[in-house]
């Protein structure tokens, strides 16, 4: 494709968004980006990946975070201003790439190179995945699931005018149970081409 293409996946946890999103960009023969914003962020600053993961996609406690004059104190905020930084300039570059998270429906809101979508599942299907994934029982996991979503959602809303999940800040939001990750990425990869012209060539 030479289209340029930001695409966008918001996800529940254990929903198979992150599988979806990768095999997106495999097909497409695009950038895909996850962990690998904040590797790149630690080797420019010289810190551990690790370290960094532990702020990622959350919100701080903002009693104990600090702005003045514009700057914070929040290890959180910074990140996410990293990121999104990093984020556009990829973006400005002309790279074509499928990002998870990071609020990047938000950042990119009104540019037409943009294509999002939000990856759900049913409860069921995401215990059993996060239950086997961590070696967890049942209740542990739900509990691990509704912790991270959580997580995700206080961090979105932080920085979107619109609610985490909510089906009118997305292009699409599909439910990866019914399809699974090949037939879902197949359905979005679909839209991508229709959306982009690639269809009719």
């Amino acid at each position: 494709m030479t289209k340029q293409m930001i695409i966008a996946i918001g996800r529940q946890f254990g929903s198979g968004g992150h599988y979806v999103a990768e095999k997106i960009a495999e097909d497409l023969g695009i950038s895909y980006y996850d962990r690998r914003i904040l590797e790149e962020i630690a080797k420019e600053h010289n810190v551990q990946t690790e370290y960094l993961e532990k702020y990622d996609e959350k919100r701080e406690n903002v009693v104990l975070s600090r702005r003045v004059n514009g700057h914070t104190n929040s290890i959180g905020e910074i990140l996410a201003e990293m990121q999104f930084s990093l984020l556009k300039k990829k973006a400005a570059s002309g790279e074509s790439f499928v990002i998870v998270g990071r609020c990047a429906e938000e950042i990119f809101r009104g540019d037409e190179r943009l294509i999002s979508a939000f990856i759900l599942a049913d409860r069921e299907d995401r215990i059993q995945h996060i239950a086997k994934q961590h070696s967890l029982s049942r209740s542990k996991a739900w509990s691990l699931i509704r912790r991270e979503d959580n997580a995700r959602e206080r961090y979105h809303n932080q920085y979107a005018q619109f609610k985490w999940g909510d089906p009118e800040g997305y292009d699409l939001c599909i439910n990866c149970t019914r399809l699974g990750i090949d037939g879902t990425a197949a359905m979005l990869e679909t839209y991508i081409k229709e959306r982009t012209g690639a269809a009719k060539s």
